[in-house]
Parts: C-alpha cells; sequence; structure tokens
C-alpha cells in the first residue's frame, strides 16, 4: 500500500475541509431561502382570506349617516341604500354568514383530499396552480363590485371555488419545508415560521383597508394579484428537494424511533420535534415505499383524537374572530370600516407572540396539551372582559385584543404544527410519510370543521346581542379545553416519573454505598 507524503495528505485535507464548508454553508442558504418563500407563500394565501371580513361593514352599514348622492337612483325614503343588494336585507347577517361558510366548508372538504393530491403532483405545479386559482377567484369576488352583480350565488360560488384551491397550500409548504429540515430542536424557528397565518391576516386587513370606503372591489382584486404573481415566482424558484441543487439531504430520522427512557404511549414523553421535523417524513425515501396507514388505524394513535377535537373548537374561536371581529368592532365601538379593519389587525399581531410563546414554552416543558390548555383557561375570561370593558377606551381595546389573540391563536399554531410532530415520531408512525400525511389530514381536517362552524354559528347568533356570540366562543374555549384533560394527566405523570427519578439519581450520588 502505498502512502502519500504528509504535506500531500494536509493539502488533500485542506482542501476537502474547505469544499465542506463551502457546501455546507450553500445549503443553509438554500434552506434559509425555502423557509422565506414558504413563509411568502402561506402568508399570499391567508392575505387573500381576510378582505371579506374588512368589507362586511361595507356591504351592509347604516344609510342614515351618509349623504345621499344627488345622482342615486333610489327612493328618498330607500333606508338602505348605501348597502349592496343582497346584503341590503334584515338578514343580512346570516347571508354574510353562509359566504363564509361557502369557503370554510369547501375548505374543510378539500382538506381530507388535497393531500392525496399533492403526493402525486409535483410540489412545485400543484403549489403554483393552487395560487395562481386563488388569486383568480379572488379577484373574480372583487370584480362583482364592478361589474354590478348583486346575485348570492355568484359570491357564494366564487368562495366554494376558493376555499377549494386553498387546500393546496398548508400540505405543499410543510412538506417543501420539511424536505429541507431534517430532526431538530427548532421551537423559535417554528414559532417564527408559522406566524405567515397572522402576517397574512394583518397585510389582508390593511390592505382591504386602504379601498373599503371607496371601491371596495379592490380590497379583493389587488390581494388576488398579489397571490398570483407570488404564485408565477414559486414555479420559477422553488426547489422541491435538497437534491435537486446538489444539496446533501438532511437528517430525516433517528435511530430507534423512541428514546429508551419513552413511554411510547405518551404524547408527553414523545421527542420534541417542530412541524418542520415531522413534515421532513415525507420526503424523498427511493428505498422503503410504506404503505398508507389506514383512518382508523391513525385514529387509534394515542392523542389524535383528543388533539383533533381540541382544534375544532380552538379554531372555532380563532375563525369567528378572524372573520367577524372588524364587524363587531364596527358596530358596538363605531369606528369607520377601515378603522376597524386597522384595529382588528392587532388579534393577529397578538397570534405571532402567542405562537412563538407556546412553541417555546412547550418545548422548555415538553408538555404540549398542558400548555394548550392553560392558554386556553386564560383565554375564556379575556374573552369576556374584552366583551364587558374592551371598547371603553383605546388602550383597552389595544391591549386586549392583544392578549386575546395571543391566548386564542396559541394553542391552534401549537396543535397545527408541534403536535403534529409528535404524533408524527409515534412508535406505531415507524416514520411512515403516508401515515404521517394522514395525521394531520384528521387534525387539520377536523379543525377546519370548526372553522366552518364558527363563522356560521356567529351569522345566525349575532341578531340576538354580540353577547350571545362571545358566551358561544367561550363555551367552545371551554371545551377545547376539558377535551384535554387525559393528555393534561398523562403529561403530569410523566413529570412526576421524572422527578422521582431525577431525586433517586441525587440522593443515589449524595449517598453511595
Amino acid at each position: 500500500m502505498t502512502h502519500l507524503p504528509s504535506w500531500v495528505s494536509g493539502f488533500l485535507l485542506e482542501v476537502g475541509s474547505e469544499l465542506g464548508v463551502r457546501a455546507a454553508l450553500e445549503s443553509h442558504r438554500f434552506r434559509g431561502f425555502i423557509l422565506l418563500l414558504t413563509f411568502f407563500i402561506y402568508t399570499c394565501y391567508h392575505m387573500s382570506r381576510k378582505p371579506i371580513s374588512v368589507v362586511k361593514s361595507r356591504l351592509h352599514q347604516n344609510c342614515s349617516e351618509l349623504i345621499k348622492p344627488t345622482n342615486d337612483s333610489h327612493s328618498i325614503n330607500d333606508t338602505t341604500w348605501c348597502d349592496w343588494a343582497p346584503f341590503d336585507r334584515n338578514n343580512y347577517k346570516e347571508l354574510l354568514g353562509a359566504v363564509d361558510n361557502a369557503f370554510l366548508v369547501a375548505y374543510a372538504i378539500g382538506m381530507f383530499i388535497s393531500g392525496i393530491f399533492g403526493e402525486r403532483l409535483p410540489l412545485r405545479y400543484y403549489l403554483s396552480a393552487g395560487m395562481l386559482l386563488s388569486g383568480l377567484f379572488t379577484s373574480l369576488f372583487g370584480l362583482g363590485y364592478f361589474w354590478n352583480i348583486h346575485m348570492l350565488w355568484y359570491f357564494v360560488l366564487i368562495q366554494i371555488c376558493n376555499g377549494l384551491v386553498q387546500t393546496t397550500g398548508w400540505p405543499s409548504v410543510v412538506t417543501c419545508v420539511g424536505n429541507w429540515f431534517g430532526k431538530g430542536k427548532r421551537g423559535l424557528i417554528m414559532g417564527i415560521w408559522n406566524s405567515h397565518t397572522s402576517v397574512g391576516n394583518i397585510l389582508g386587513s390593511l390592505i382591504a383597508g386602504v379601498w373599503v370606503n371607496e371601491q371596495w372591489g379592490l380590497s379583493f382584486v389587488v390581494p388576488g394579484i398579489i397571490t398570483a404573481a407570488m404564485g408565477v415566482l414559486t414555479f420559477l424558484f422553488l426547489i422541491e428537494y435538497p437534491e435537486d441543487v446538489d444539496c446533501t439531504p438532511p437528517q430525516h430520522h433517528a435511530s430507534g424511533g423512541l428514546e429508551e427512557n419513552q413511554d411510547p404511549e405518551d404524547l408527553g414523553n414523545s421527542p420534541k420535534e417542530s412541524s418542520l421535523e415531522s413534515a421532513a417524513r415525507g420526503s424523498k425515501e427511493p428505498s422503503a415505499q410504506p404503505a398508507a396507514i389506514s383512518f382508523l388505524g391513525a385514529l387509534r394513535i394515542p392523542g389524535v383524537v383528543e388533539f383533533s377535537l381540541c382544534l375544532l373548537f380552538a379554531k372555532l374561536v380563532s375563525y369567528t374572530f378572524l372573520y367577524w371581529l372588524p364587524l363587531y368592532i364596527f358596530n358596538v365601538a363605531h369606528f369607520s370600516a377601515k378603522e376597524a379593519g386597522d384595529l382588528s389587525t392587532l388579534f393577529d399581531v397578538g397570534g405571532i407572540i402567542g405562537g412563538i410563546m407556546a412553541g417555546l414554552i412547550s418545548d422548555y416543558t415538553n408538555g404540549r396539551a398542558t400548555t394548550c390548555c392553560v392558554m386556553l383557561i386564560l383565554a375564556a375570561p379575556m374573552m369576556f372582559l374584552y366583551n364587558s370593558v374592551g371598547q371603553k377606551g383605546i388602550t383597552n381595546s389595544v391591549v386586549m385584543l392583544i392578549i386575546c389573540g395571543a391566548l386564542v391563536n396559541g394553542p391552534y399554531a401549537l396543535i397545527t404544527t408541534a403536535v403534529s410532530a409528535d404524533l408524527g415520531t409515534h412508535q406505531s408512525l415507524k416514520g411512515n410519510a403516508k401515515a404521517l400525511s394522514t395525521v394531520t389530514a384528521i387534525i387539520d381536517g377536523t379543525g377546519s370543521i370548526g372553522a366552518a362552524l364558527g363563522p356560521l354559528l356567529a351569522g345566525l347568533i349575532s341578531p340576538t346581542g354580540w353577547n350571545n356570540v362571545f358566551y358561544m366562543l367561550i363555551s367552545a374555549d371551554i371545551l377545547a379545553c376539558l377535551l384535554l384533560c387525559r393528555l393534561v394527566y398523562k403529561e403530569i405523570l410523566a413529570w412526576k416519573s421524572f422527578l422521582n427519578r431525577d431525586r433517586g439519581s441525587s440522593l443515589a450520588l449524595t449517598h453511595p454505598r
């Protein structure tokens, strides 16, 4: 065997080390780019959903407070001359609730089947097509203003189509990010990345507020154009896999599954990862092709049913605020439509803070269910206080909106990200990406049912008084909390067991034999 001179070996090692560092830096750049691109992609999805909540107060308003134009063709005694038919009727709240529900029911149904198409189509094509169609249908809703359309079925049909194409977003961005990020603890990154939901809501409110008092159709057309443009950028620049640009794929699976000292039946003791890690199991694996888990098999995984039902009620509360908060502020605090839309963004600012806090706290305590439960417990009295005294002064309103947003959206964000990762590490899954997709579909699909029910119930209940709407939200919040009691109890037992073992180890070190 021929030995190389020492100086040659050293030179080769130095060159190899430098090339390795360059490759690592290049990989980090691509990962950062994908993280940023997917953040903007899902921000656009939520931005296109928000305008309807801001424009509601413009579709039906108090015409007696406005000056009637001289060229208006309505009769002198017409008290609805400033409203947009068909929302000029006394049951306008029910009609607006139907428009919301058309989107949300379609979204809930589509979420259960979206993963099937996403697994079989290239993500770049699937996501780009979804964004282009979403931009189209969002713009078509606003074009109803310029085309002078006053038929309810038009707005309902557009919302149904938009709800279906919007389901392309969440599975695709999570899977794409998962292809680039492997196993590791990234609670802070997860919380910041997941804030795209709130950032999109804020941008949607601000953009819609610019035109809501004038040509409200532009409140939809502009976000629709931005979303479609983002779809073109996605088609041009999205990179699905690290291998496509000669980057090393990340470590997706931990050897041995669960840790040795962990109870595989205990969610509280399962390894802590972010949604980025869980989704990584959906990346390319050329060797094994695991069979998809059955629907009932996924339901048998401990925690799936509890967290799914909890998300149903948590998302019910969150989406009721998303779609009805601007109208509530408009009616109760008597702000203008633009001011109500702008003020409602503070709820989403609180959502960003709550999502990050929930991720960090649950990472530190290893208690996903307990973190959700505590935030839900605190959210109930805070919503009651906001309805009672939140509108008595701008300072009260600002502070309580931020707190309510953090407590309401914190558990919702945690369940849709980190909790799905915990379930994905269960021993029965064994890293099966198809099983994880089924579990995620169950959780998100069930939550979307709550998202459809919330605005519908708000539309039906609000004519009896806004107090009753808040009582409904508080009841849903309490139900979400109660559904986690079993998992909270298991996490407490896990903490006690850990403390006892730790105390036993300390005693053994203090008093050796």
